[in-house]
């Protein structure tokens, strides 16, 4: 039997373990970025290790989330990150140089590599053969500090590509339809790997796109094979040397397998509010448009901002519209200034805006109330925008630019428009926003702390026994920008967790963190998918601080589950689905015998109130069951068990 490209790659860097789907392995990772939403934390968790050296063939940290500087605050992040950069040898993208996704494809990400990030959209690696996983901040720390990373293998899951796109149907329509055939947890506990004659049609932009969504599934992460179009890419890069062909084996054996044909697709949007909600623009029907936005990592590459460029040309955005575009890179916004593609955008009337993820994650650029907002994002949860009550949709390059100079969502096959094709280009090598980290060490480098800044929050030893009271009972695909919101209003405070705690699912019960401060010790009662989206491990610690001492769900995401158990909070899943309902704000659970309880399957936990015991499925890897008794990584890694 032949082996997947997933297979090939786990294999070349198998550290420890039989790889084999479910069976806990240890890999070599080659390759890490922060950015500074999440970044901060990652590096006072590698300050608290106490490393003399990172292992890692390559560490960048970027500055791209937090570039709204109304205070100190950011900046002060912007200079500890750096610091601590310099003092372990990592490089620092300065703010303004862009998308940590994007930069990351364009100068360091290479065939066949590992790569983990402290942001969910790290497979957007996945566009060139990579290994790239998202994880938390603490993983990314300790992968620093020890080149190493630890997972359950996943199944791999094969979407099998045919025929190639039409006019008007681009990458963006193609991620669309798989998260309405698989929906958004359909990638759980799988690596997505495309496969088939369509794929030589997508350039590497196209699949790095496709990858980058991939995380909207929950998968683990999605790749591509590594081909011509991928020589083609790094070429274009001055970065030829980098290239290795890489696919499956012809006769590979998949998991699962989704076959999709890139000729039958149309122009696709994702509805209010989650990225599966999809349909076909022609059905959604031309609703009023206020806003659109171009942009994030998931699509603001060259070719991308050019199709709009092209689109714009000659034009004029509607008079209802506002129109901001983000490109992903200082290299792209040049290359759109020397020929002129950026004057086009501005003409038309478009605002542009820094090279950062911006609106994408709240910070500016928020719609009117009770706006139709058209993103070319990753992510429509509600209130992610930073206005509660707009409606935004997800889609296409193309599809936005044709919207804002209608005024109206816009299917362009039907819009009478021309679609020019896009040549590719050559870029010059371009480090002036690069800071490198030359002749620095952990003895002569200073780490600069400003004020806001506080020690993360660590946990104790698993006691024998664990109380506390139910202090929320939420619904269904939880997201972590319900649990830690995301916006220009507190991602400054990133790094002050005792502040940040207070707004601790303000979305979801405005009374949340008063609740847990009065239970102290307190319980989450959760639905299906709980804490899907981000990576960002704030939703964990903020939770850690006030309280929480175990969530029981029907379901966790990936991620979220990972920074519980870095955290010390046990994740929980219901056996019996229905037993959700039993439970009610203020009672009181216990679990007995606890230290023994976590090296089983289950878990007993009792009620205390009713007298009613329910058995919840606990199911860690042997080390996941080391950290929960240590009390989280940090404690487990010091021995502190």
């Amino acid at each position: 039997m032949g082996k997947t490209l997933t297979y090939k790659i786990l294999e070349n860097h198998l550290v420890e373990g039989v790889l084999a789907p479910g069976n806990e392995i240890t890999i070599k990772i080659d390759q890490t970025l922060t950015q500074d939403s999440t970044g901060t934390m990652v590096y006072l968790q590698l300050e608290a290790m106490d490393v003399d050296q990172i292992k890692t063939e390559l560490s960048v940290a970027y500055i791209d989330h937090n570039t709204l500087q109304t205070g100190f605050e950011n900046a002060d992040d912007h200079e500890f990150i750096k610091s601590v950069a310099k003092r372990h040898g990592v490089l620092f993208s300065k703010p303004g140089n862009g998308i940590c996704h994007q930069l990351q494809l364009e100068n360091y990400g290479v065939p066949g590599k590992t790569l983990l990030g402290s942001d969910s959209h790290t497979p957007t690696g996945g566009g060139l053969g990579m290994i790239a996983i998202g994880a938390g901040g603490l993983d990314v720390a300790v992968a620093m500090a020890q080149g190493t990373y630890s997972l359950a293998v996943p199944k791999v899951l094969k979407v099998e590509l045919s025929g190639s796109l039409k006019p008007w149907v681009s990458a963006k329509d193609v991620i669309l339809f798989v998260l309405q055939q698989l929906t958004v947890k359909g990638g759980v506990g799988k690596i997505v790997e495309y496969a088939g004659d369509g794929v030589k049609t997508l350039s590497v932009t196209d699949r790095a796109t496709i990858t980058n969504m991939g995380a909207e599934l929950g998968a683990t992460t999605s790749l591509f094979p590594s081909d011509e179009n991928t020589r083609a890419y790094l070429a274009s890069q001055g970065r030829e040397k980098d290239y290795v062909p890489m696919s499956a084996d012809a006769d590979a054996e998949y998991d699962e397998v989704l076959k999709v044909d890139l000729s039958s697709l149309v122009p696709l949007a994702a509805m209010p509010h989650s990225p599966d909600n999809v349909d076909s623009i022609q059905n959604i029907g031309p609703i009023k448009v206020d806003q659109v936005a171009i942009g994030s990592c998931t699509n603001s590459s060259y070719t991308d901002l050019m199709k709009v460029a092209e689109i714009l040309k000659g034009k004029k955005i509607n008079a209802d519209v506002s129109l901001v575009i983000s490109p992903g890179s200082s290299r792209i916004l040049s290359k759109l200034a020397e020929n002129g593609a950026l004057a086009s955008m501005i003409n038309a009337g478009a605002r542009i805006i820094e090279n950062a993820c911006g609106p994408c994650i709240g910070m500016g650029q928020s719609p009117k109330s009770g706006a139709v907002s058209l993103r070319t994002f990753n992510r429509n949860f509600k209130g992610r925008s930073g206005t509660l009550d707009a409606d935004v949709y997800l889609v296409s390059p193309e599809t936005a630019a044709v919207s804002a100079i209608t005024g109206v969502l816009t299917d362009g096959s039907k819009s009478g428009y021309t679609l020019p094709e896009i040549k590719p280009e050559s870029f010059d090598f371009n480090d002036h926003f690069i800071v490198y980290p030359k002749d620095a060490n952990k003895e002569n480098t200073f780490v600069e702390m400003g004020p806001n800044i506080k020690p993360f929050p660590q946990n104790t030893k698993l006691s024998d026994t664990v109380t506390g009271t139910v202090v929320l009972q939420a619904g269904n695909n939880i997201t972590t920008d319900d649990i830690m919101p995301s916006d220009s209003r507190l991602l400054p405070y990133r790094s002050n967790i005792p502040y940040l705690a207070n707004y601790c699912f303000e979305k979801i019960d405005k009374d949340f963190a008063a609740r847990c401060k009065e239970a102290q010790t307190g319980i989450i009662i959760g639905g299906e998918n709980y804490g899907q989206g981000s990576s960002r491990e704030h939703a964990a610690l903020a939770p850690l601080y006030l309280g929480i001492k175990f969530v029981i769900a029907k379901s966790f995401a990936r991620i979220h589950r990972s920074n519980l158990i870095n955290s010390g909070i046990l994740p929980l899943v219901f056996e019996n689905l229905a037993d959700y309902d039993d439970f009610k704000l203020g009672q009181r659970l216990v679990v007995e015998q606890a230290r023994e309880q976590v090296k089983n399957s289950a878990i007993i936990v009792k009620n205390i109130d009713s007298g009613k015991e329910y058995k919840v499925l606990a199911n860690f890897t042997e080390l996941e069951t080391e950290m929960i008794l240590a009390g989280g990584k940090i404690n487990q890694i010091k021995g502190n068990s």
